[in-house]
C-alpha cells in the first residue's frame, strides 16, 4: 500500500513515539555498526533482534541511550555482548537473544531496561507478507544513524518495499547504522491505515536491502 506524503510522515513521528526506546545501537567493532530492536514476546518474555552479521564480533556491543536504563547515571554507556548465545537460524540473516539474560545481567549491574518493545501482535503474519506485490509500497525504517561526530541519532526512512522473487526488499540504499533495524509496512484496514513490522533490514545488495520476514523469523522463533 502507498502512502501519501503527509500520511507517511505522520505515522513516522508516530512511530518514533511509540517505539523510539525499543531499538538501540549495535556495534561490531572495525567500524561495523547498525541497529538491534526488542520484540513482545506472545507470552510475555521477548527477544533482542538484528542482523547477524552484526553478532559475530567478540567485541560487539550495545550503545545505551539514558532514557533505555534507569536508575539514572548506574548502566554507562554501552553494554558488552562478548559471550552472548545469540541464535542464527540457518540461511535467515537474522541473529536473536531471549531478553530474560539481558534483565539477569542488569540487575546484577544494578540498573533496569527502560526500554519499549515491538508488540508480538505487530510482527507480520505470512498473509500481511504475502500481500506485497510487485509495485512498490511505503515502508519505514526506525534506526539509530550514525552523526558525523559518531553519535547514534534516532532516525526515520521513508521507503519503498516490493516483492522480490520469493523474498522482500527496500528499494534504496541505506545509511550507515540501517542495518539490522525494524520496517514497517502499512496496509488498508477496510478505509484505515494498519501498521505492521515487516521484518529486519539485511545487509545490502544490488542497490537496495533484503528484509528477513517476520513470517520466516516467527517460524525460527518457535
Amino acid at each position: 500500500m502507498l502512502l501519501d506524503p503527509e500520511t507517511e510522515s505522520d505515522v513516522a513521528y508516530e512511530l518514533c513515539q511509540l517505539l523510539g526506546r525499543a531499538i538501540l545501537p549495535i556495534g561490531a567493532g572495525e567500524g561495523d555498526v547498525g541497529t538491534a530492536f526488542f520484540l513482545g514476546g506472545p507470552g510475555g518474555d521477548g527477544y533482542l533482534l538484528t542482523a547477524a552479521a552484526l553478532t559475530h564480533s567478540p567485541t560487539a556491543a550495545l550503545g545505551l541511550r539514558p532514557s533505555v536504563t534507569e536508575p539514572a547515571g548506574v548502566a554507562g554507556d554501552s553494554f558488552d555482548l562478548t559471550g552472548a548465545a545469540w541464535v542464527r537460524p540457518v540461511d535467515l540473516g537474522v541473529a536473536f537473544l531471549p531478553t530474560g539474560g539481558l534483565h539477569d545481567r542488569a540487575a546484577g549491574q544494578g540498573w533496569r531496561w527502560r526500554t519499549q518493545q515491538v508488540p508480538d501482535a505487530v510482527a507480520a503474519d505470512a498473509d500481511a507478507i504475502a500481500g506485497i506485490g510487485a509495485e512498490p509500497g511505503s515502508a519505514i525504517v526506525l534506526a539509530l544513524g550514525v552523526g558525523a561526530d559518531g553519535t547514534r541519532p534516532l532516525e526515520v526512512a521513508i521507503e519503498r518495499v516490493v516483492r522480490d522473487g520469493d523474498g522482500v526488499r527496500v528499494i534504496a540504499e541505506l545509511p550507515a547504522g540501517y542495518v539490522g533495524a525494524p520496517v514497517f509496512g502499512v496496509r488498508d484496514d477496510g478505509g484505515e491505515v494498519g501498521l505492521s513490522c515487516l521484518g529486519l533490514v539485511l545487509p545490502g545488495r544490488d542497490g537496495g536491502h533484503p528484509v528477513a520476514t517476520f513470517d520466516r523469523i516467527r517460524a525460527a522463533l518457535g
